[in-house]
């Protein structure tokens, strides 16, 4: 296995890993991962990375950054979707400051950074691994 292939399958393996970690912690009572937040996504994403350490154990460079580029998107997306969710969770309030009070009680944990992480990795791998053609 080339280091190029290695970074990648780290990239993938750190994903796996990080959708198991902390992202949200509600009213500092309990920590929520993938999938305690979004059950269907967070399988999603457990996909993509299967798929791509599958890609980058068979060496299929093509499958390998369909797959990096893939995480990396729905791992943005899922960003996107938790801070939507948390700044409309408590719309029904009729006070704003209740409801403001209500969204900063929830607040984001370390597992971000291996969710970002991850696919991040899996791409330097894939960029890495490029061939350059001799004359």
């Amino acid at each position: 296995m080339r280091l190029s292939n290695f970074i990648s399958f780290a990239g993938f393996v750190m994903l796996l890993v990080a959708t198991y970690s902390p992202i949200l912690r509600p009213f500092h009572l309990i920590n929520w991962n993938v999938y305690d937040a979004n059950k269907p996504f967070g399988i999603l994403i457990l996909l993509v990375a299967v798929v791509g350490v599958i890609g980058t154990v068979f060496n299929q460079v093509k499958i390998t950054r369909f797959a990096a580029w893939l995480s990396l998107t729905l791992v943005i997306v899922l960003y996107l979707l938790a801070l939507l969710k948390i700044h409309t969770s408590f719309s029904f309030i009729p006070f704003h400051s209740i409801e403001n009070f209500m969204a900063r009680q929830i607040k984001f944990k370390w597992g971000w950074y291996l969710l970002f992480a991850g696919p991040v990795l899996a791409l330097l791998g894939v960029f890495s691994s490029r061939r350059t053609t001799r004359k």
